[in-house]
């Protein structure tokens, strides 16, 4: 047999030994009416229930502040959805393998180097533990020496050498004796928020069995969760099943409590920890998300040469838009600010004239094999516009809801080097006649531009846009429906300079918007939160 599968077979049997032996352990102990008790008794007080989970939710706050302050690149939001992470595998995997995941999280969702993250957690989880002890001797030193003898103190010994070993391990890689410094001075604050967490924990299982009828002090629910914990750490089963409840009863019975509340007790108290791991940590397997760009974007990106000769290209899209398009392309000015214009139709599988009509306008036109999505024609235009090197790119609709005389207004502040990323604002300009829905949506989807991009958008939407050559080239529209809310993203995340310039608006006078409300929700959406969270 290979020694990988001999491994397997191995663990597999001291798995099922030691359940085996925890649920022979607790069939002696389980009373079905004491268990009936306390579940009516959770259920009677549900406020309190959710203030011990609150509790315990703290508890987890305060690691999540420690993480970041051993290791300060590390967000909050990847520390607390790290640690849940872990938390959920602990309930769902044996072995403990939670822990494992502790590390690959942070390292698979941020650029930290791996022997700082796992230099962190050992140093961390060694202080955990060692605090855990710590409470339990101080909490009930009869019953950790009954449950424990005199083992206690090598293996506090051993988790706290480890604990040092991981703070120095992770201050070698800064200054020297400054880092090792940093690393001591630390230790205490990190310690003092591990000992809290616990006490914190600890409030699962005093207000379960407050509920249950059985009396525990705050510092025997102190001691009953160190130890329960302890034994917890060598579980093999998928979240300690059995193990967690039989050393919560043995140490509850220690304590004088009857073995059928004492069970009761203990499944209960194991029962809301499990949930909270599943919704937490359920919820922590999509999070940290970020839903706005970042305070402090990127330096702006050196622009490209541009030559003297050098054109404005604009594309439009196009499909099906025979009755306008040849207007747009014919009302475009011959020069802007000098420059001659160059203009380029995309026609994204039009079954009308369109493209016929657009190439008789004096337009080139360029073919999608298909309807494939605007989109993808705007991806599609901004390739084709930035071949010929211009001076700037101009993007403009088909319909003829904006006016092709309004270019040099929108090309300005890029031809000037006063912006890379323009915008005609129809609410900052003139609105002839707009839809009083579709005028409500565009300001409730601008208010929400708005707020992600932390810049003063007064038009999400606009259908006029311009762009430097290097924008251009770097602007990516990742989904083929739309391209209004990723594109501004995308660039200003960049840090290519945003500008408005008013532009005039007349509501189209053929044709259908091919934009309905949820299926724009449903696809803009998504697309938005995979441009926000994209590494």
């Amino acid at each position: 047999m290979p020694a990988s599968s001999l491994a397997r077979t191995v663990r597999r049997g001291l798995g099922l030994l030691v359940l085996a032996v925890a649920v022979a352990y607790l069939a002696r102990v389980v009373s079905g009416p004491d268990l009936a008790a306390a579940f009516r008794a959770l259920l009677r007080d549900p406020p309190g229930v959710l203030a011990a989970l609150l509790l315990y939710g703290c508890a987890f706050a305060l690691r999540t502040w420690s993480w970041r302050r051993v290791l300060p690149e590390l967000s909050l939001g990847h520390s607390w959805a790290a640690l849940h992470v872990s938390l959920l595998g602990n309930h769902v995997l044996p072995f403990r393998l939670g822990e494992a995941l502790r590390v690959t999280t942070v390292l698979r969702r941020t650029g930290l180097p791996a022997p700082a993250v796992v230099a962190s957690t050992v140093a961390l989880r060694s202080a955990d533990l060692v605090a855990v002890a710590l409470l339990a001797l101080a909490a009930a030193p009869d019953l950790v020496g009954t449950l424990a003898g005199g083992w206690i103190w090598p293996v506090v010994g051993v988790l706290a050498a480890t604990m040092l070993a991981g703070m120095f391990w992770l201050a070698s890689g800064g200054d020297g004796r400054a880092g090792r410094r940093r690393a001591l001075t630390a230790l205490p604050p990190v310690f003092a928020a591990a000992v809290a967490a616990w006490v914190l924990e600890s409030a699962v299982v005093y207000e379960v069995a407050r509920l249950a009828g059985v009396a525990l002090s705050p510092a025997e629910a102190v001691a009953v969760t160190a130890v329960t914990i302890a034994a917890q750490t060598v579980a093999v089963t998928p979240g300690g099943f059995g193990s967690y409840e039989a050393a919560a009863t043995a140490a509850l019975t220690a304590l004088g409590v009857a073995s059928g509340p004492a069970f009761a007790v203990a499944l209960l108290t194991h029962a809301l920890k499990t949930a909270y791991s599943l919704v937490v940590g359920g919820l922590a397997l999509v999070t940290p998300i970020r839903l706005r760009l970042p305070r402090v974007l990127p330096a702006r990106p050196a622009p490209l040469p541009v030559s003297p000769d050098a054109p404005v290209v604009v594309f439009i899209p196009v499909h099906d838009e025979e009755a306008t398009v040849g207007e747009v392309v014919r009302r475009l000015p011959a020069s802007v600010a000098g420059r001659r214009v160059v203009t380029i139709v995309v026609d994204d599988g039009s079954t009308d004239a369109s493209a016929l009509l657009a190439r008789e306008a004096g337009a080139t036109v360029v073919s999608q094999p298909g309807n494939l999505g605007l989109g993808a024609a705007v991806r599609r235009g901004l390739a084709e516009a930035v071949r010929p090197a211009p001076a700037a790119v101009v993007y403009l609709d088909a319909d003829l809801e904006y006016f092709p005389e309004d270019i040099e207004r929108v090309a300005g502040p890029v031809l000037t080097g006063e912006a890379d990323y323009v915008v005609g604002s129809r609410f900052a300009g003139t609105i002839e006649r707009m839809l009083t829905h579709r005028r409500f949506g565009n300001r409730v989807l601008t208010v929400w531009v708005r707020w992600m991009t932390r810049h003063d958008v007064t038009d999400g939407q606009s259908g006029y846009r311009a762009f430097s050559p290097s924008a251009a080239r770097a602007a990516e529209v990742i989904h083929d429906y739309n391209y209004a809310q990723v594109l501004t993203l995308d660039l200003l995340a960049k840090g290519y300079r945003y500008h408005e310039v008013p532009i005039r608006y007349a509501f189209r006078a053929t044709g259908e918007s091919f934009v309905k409300l949820g299926p724009y929700l449903r696809k803009v959406v998504p697309a938005v939160h995979r441009e926000l969270n994209s590494p």
